[in-house]
């Protein structure tokens, strides 16, 4: 039997996921993150985009879009904070294009500095839904 530790990914909202997970993949500012069992504890942020679980005896990985958020690992405990997390199956492709054009054209228009912060993230976030949208396409 393969090690496993435990997974909890949490929103303002509600608990996305809460399981064991073989190995968990995040998206970390400074780039992909992959925790393994007994893993140093760390303390990070994450960027938006996509936390892959490889839960135990099952061929497919879990995705769940975060819009960034607070990392925590723990030897055998791994718990992602998010203002915002979307299963993967739940992302709606249509949405986030929208998104994505409406922060296009916002960042366009460069009336104000907060303005145009707020579309840089809101094209961010817009962008990694739709990259994780990708990774769930392939994985089926």
């Amino acid at each position: 039997m393969a090690m496993t530790l435990h997974v909890d990914i949490v929103s303002a909202e509600k608990s996305l996921y809460s399981g064991t997970a073989e190995v968990v993949v995040a998206p970390g500012q400074r780039g992909e993150l992959g925790i393994y069992p007994r893993h140093t504890p760390l303390l990070t942020t994450l960027k938006p985009g996509a936390v892959r679980i490889k839960v135990p005896n099952q061929a497919e990985e879990e995705l769940v879009y975060v819009s960034g958020g607070i990392l925590e690992v723990q030897p055998h405990v791994v718990t992602v904070l998010s203002d915002s997390a979307i299963r993967g199956a739940d992302l709606d492709e249509t949405k986030a294009l929208e998104a994505k054009h409406a922060a296009e054209e916002a960042m366009k228009n460069k009336a104000a500095s907060l303005d145009y912060a707020k579309a840089q993230i809101e094209l961010a976030q817009a962008v990694a839904q739709l990259a994780t949208i990708k990774k769930l396409r392939k994985l089926t």
